[in-house]
């Protein structure tokens, strides 16, 4: 029996390849192409296919449709598949999309598409309630996770994270203790065990705030 799968791409000329390399694949029938996120749950919702196969970012925001679209879907539809694909490797939006659990969900880089064996192979699995992650990703996923367990940050607590994120903005303990909505003995309280915790106990005050900041900075990554 034919697998059944659903398309959604905004980009035509990507979504019309990726329909000429299935259309040449045995055992697949490609129910629907769509280009964008209410078209997608719109054909899902009629053909019922066994998987589907979306970009991760399509109108109107093109930030995380895709991934929206892929946990509706298993939301709704348990026995149907999805498998994401994306331009870059995003730790981020993999870890979104996996958050709730791996199975039945799948993350590509689009390169991969070309590989039509790889790609039907992924959407077969995720048919199956199985899972499908590009090694890029799963590389990208474990150094993040050994960067995390590395981090001087770890052992803060919500709140020590929050102050030494004021901090890092160049405010002071008054500022920090209005923003935080704490006392100003509170905030010397945290920034004390900041240090503490950090290591930093044998410099001045200015030079552990400095450093505080800069190891903040460091850990928290060039996103932040």
């Amino acid at each position: 029996m034919a697998l059944r799968v659903v398309l959604a791409d905004d980009n035509y000329l990507v979504r019309e390849g990726v329909v000429a390399l299935l259309a040449e694949v045995d055992d697949l029938e490609l129910v629907a192409a769509v280009a964008d996120p209410h078209s997608l749950i719109k054909a899902v919702e009629e053909h019922q296919p066994d998987a589907v196969l979306t970009d991760i970012r399509m109108p109107p925001t093109f930030t995380t449709e895709g991934i929206d679209a892929a946990k509706r879907i298993r939301a709704e539809h348990p026995s149907i598949g999805v498998v994401v694909l994306s331009q870059y490797v995003q730790e981020e939006d993999a870890v979104s999309l996996l958050e709730d659990g791996v199975g039945g969900l799948g993350y590509l880089l689009k390169e991969r598409v070309s590989q039509v064996d790889e790609l039907v192979r992924a959407l077969q699995d995720v048919a199956r309630g199985g899972s499908a992650l590009d090694p890029k990703v799963v590389e990208g996923l474990l150094a993040r996770r050994s960067a995390e367990a590395r981090s001087p940050l770890l052992g803060l607590t919500d709140r020590e994270r929050e102050v030494l994120q004021e901090m890092a903005t160049g405010s002071t303990n008054a500022t920090i203790a209005r923003t935080l909505f704490m006392s100003e003995r509170a905030v010397e309280k945290h920034i004390g065990s900041v240090f503490q915790k950090l290591g930093l106990t044998d410099e001045g005050e200015m030079n552990r705030r400095v450093k505080a900041v800069l190891t903040f900075l460091e850990a928290a990554g060039p996103d932040r």
